[in-house]
């Protein structure tokens, strides 16, 4: 919940929701709601997910990002992040 006076709270479902009615609502007529379910549906899976480019995951698109998730790691490139071990770190 947003707190009173406090805009940024919900900035990221502000910016998807401006992005929707842009990109999609706004550019077709529909004839019904069934119609207009299956477009956004459409246009979510298709375009917002799959092409469209978001800065907050470095100008890609959500499922590419995924996808480099689920990747394994480098294990000569995560022991060069992890720095030298100490006293207090686990072996």
């Amino acid at each position: 919940m947003s707190r009173k006076g406090n805009p940024w709270d919900n900035a990221a479902c502000e910016s998807f929701m401006k992005t929707l009615k842009y990109e999609e609502v706004f550019r077709n007529e529909y004839r019904d709601l069934v119609e207009a379910k299956r477009s956004i549906e459409r246009f979510l899976e298709k375009v917002y997910n799959e092409k469209r480019l978001h800065s907050a995951l470095g100008y890609r698109p959500p499922a590419e990002f995924e996808s480099r998730l689920s990747k394994p790691v480098n294990p000569q490139l995560l022991q060069k992040c992890e720095g030298p071990r100490n006293a207090f770190s686990q072996a």
